[in-house]
């Protein structure tokens, strides 16, 4: 049974490569950019691409190609449970409340009317969103009603960029002074100012929506929980100092003792209705310590995670030992059984 694997170093690419050389799985480098990706795919069972959200290429064709294969019955990682909803806090929100889970109450208007209209009838803070955006990049906390209105206006009259230059380049200085980033990094930022990325001129404005969230007090950190092959692992990650935000802060626990089970709990009941093969849930907890959903993914950066020392299984037993989650994804794909398609 040979495996196809997108040939690329980024993400979960080499991570893959390397359990198949040391398991001895077959496996085949594949170019999913090619006009001939489907040709390539003939003698192999299944495709597995970790594609990115901000890479322009993936932007354009990524869900089309593995949601097509999908279709045909060819086995694909991510399929669409797992992905439709990435990088979509919407389409996120949809989902959570239809399945009847805990998300943080979050409101989108489609009209500038009905945004104004809701305004005069609720409270601040609020957390401001735009529908894409990663490492709390598109996050804003508005205090009051004039401050709402000026977003709702923008939001339905010019629009935000994908990429904001100025909010990156903060972003870069903060991880700087933190000792969490280089000097070419953050001279990169400086250039970003004037030449910004491709993908933002792909993704174009995000306009014609406003999307909030309540702001939930009293949270010096979110957890989240990675659920693979029902086995489950965490990461604790710090508020920013001065800041309400924790997503990208680079401050990370991964003990035992710092994950609260009501939280990995949660993470099983959601994705026995989700039916992911990998997600991600971001927690925070109510004014009654109980947990609450602030977004879902199914992409996370490897290397936040190698410092992870054990994980839970569906039963909540802890097991305090190294694991590879990459070839958990294999596993749960190969051996599930043979693709209904072999191309």
């Amino acid at each position: 049974m040979k495996i196809a694997i997108h040939n690329s170093k980024q993400g979960f690419h080499p991570r893959w490569i390397d359990y198949c050389k040391e398991n001895n799985i077959e496996y085949k480098l594949v170019d999913c950019y090619s006009n001939l990706v489907i040709d390539q795919l003939k003698g192999c069972s299944s495709l597995f691409w970790h594609y990115n959200h901000l890479n322009p290429k993936d932007m354009v064709i990524a869900k089309q190609i593995l949601f097509a294969l999908e279709h045909s019955g060819f086995k694909v990682f991510p399929n669409f449970k797992t992905a439709w909803h990435f990088d979509d806090k919407i389409g996120q929100k949809y989902l959570l409340k239809a399945l009847n889970l805990p998300l943080v109450p979050s409101y989108v208007f489609f009209d500038q009317k009905s945004a104004f209209e809701w305004i005069r009838n609720t409270s601040f803070p609020k957390v401001f969103k735009l529908r894409k955006g990663a490492g709390s990049a598109n996050v804003r906390l508005i205090n009051n009603s004039k401050q709402a209105k000026k977003i709702i206006r923008h939001s339905f009259n010019k629009g935000f960029n994908l990429y904001n230059s100025w909010t990156e380049l903060k972003e870069r200085i903060y991880k700087y002074q933190n000792g969490k980033s280089s000097t070419s990094n953050l001279l990169k930022g400086f250039a970003r100012c004037f030449y910004p990325p491709k993908f933002s001129k792909i993704s174009g404005k995000e306009i014609g929506y406003v999307y909030f969230q309540e702001f939930i007090p009293n949270n010096d950190s979110d957890t989240r929980i990675i659920i693979i092959d029902n086995k489950a692992f965490a990461l604790k990650r710090m508020v920013r100092k001065g800041d309400f935000r924790a997503s990208g802060s680079g401050e990370f626990y991964y003990e035992r003792s710092n994950f609260d089970l009501s939280c990995v709990r949660l993470a099983f009941e959601a994705n026995k209705k989700i039916q992911s093969q990998c997600i991600a849930y971001d927690f925070i907890f109510d004014e009654d310590k109980k947990p609450l959903i602030v977004e879902i993914s199914y992409g996370f950066s490897p290397s936040g995670y190698d410092k992870c020392p054990g994980y839970w299984d569906q039963n909540l037993q802890w097991y305090e030992t190294s694991f590879n989650p990459y070839g958990w994804m294999i596993n749960t794909l190969i051996l599930g059984g043979e693709s209904k398609n072999k191309i």
